[in-house]
């Protein structure tokens, strides 16, 4: 069903932007008091990453995804709920709701370290050691992130790591670096970039 249809707007644009930089903040600066080992993962680290080499090249993403240890769940419900957050169980997914009246799509998603998301999944998330320090937040190193992409493997982690190839973050020179799996994963990605 289609909302309400507003005139075309920049400013709505930044605006949805600043919404989620507000929130990935906010998120990151409660875990970060709380002591909470955590790393920004998903599109926003795939942003993050890719503004580091082309600002014109990113893709923006209304969620955000945060890589922690399950053993951390309690402190982190404590933590973002301090923060305006609201914890939800939704389809099998630990997430926070921006506020009561928060949407789903634009909550902090909960991705768990060490785990496999799904059985048959070729390697497990990455730890949350596994991350470079922002003077703000954390985010998932290149390598992890490029293993937790590959292994997802959805369309739009394909999506993801195009983006990361066409920057030249990415190439040809990582299949020492991966798995076979994965690396037929992304070979098939270089090999047809469209």
């Amino acid at each position: 069903m289609l909302g309400t249809l507003h005139p075309f707007s920049f400013e709505r644009v930044v605006n949805a932007v600043d919404k989620v930089n507000e929130r990935l903040h906010r998120a990151a600066a409660a875990l970060d008091a709380a002591g909470i080992p955590y790393a920004i993962a998903g599109g926003n680290a795939v942003a993050l990453w890719v503004a580091r080499v082309d600002e014109t090249a990113v893709r923006n993403t209304r969620g955000v995804d945060v890589l922690l240890r399950r053993d951390d769940l309690d402190r982190t419900k404590a933590a973002l709920e301090a923060a305006g957050f609201v914890y939800r169980h939704l389809a099998g997914i630990d997430l926070f709701l921006d506020g009561a009246d928060g949407k789903q799509q634009e909550a902090i998603r909960l991705i768990y370290a060490s785990e496999q998301v799904r059985p048959d999944e070729p390697a497990p998330n990455p730890t949350v050691g596994d991350f470079e320090q922002d003077e703000r937040f954390k985010v998932l190193s290149l390598p992890a992130l490029v293993q937790i992409k590959l292994t997802a493997f959805r369309d739009k982690d394909r999506v993801h790591l195009r983006d990361l190839i066409d920057v030249g973050l990415i190439d040809a020179g990582w299949q020492a670096k991966l798995s076979p799996v994965l690396w037929k994963r992304l070979k098939q990605l270089l090999d047809d970039p469209h």
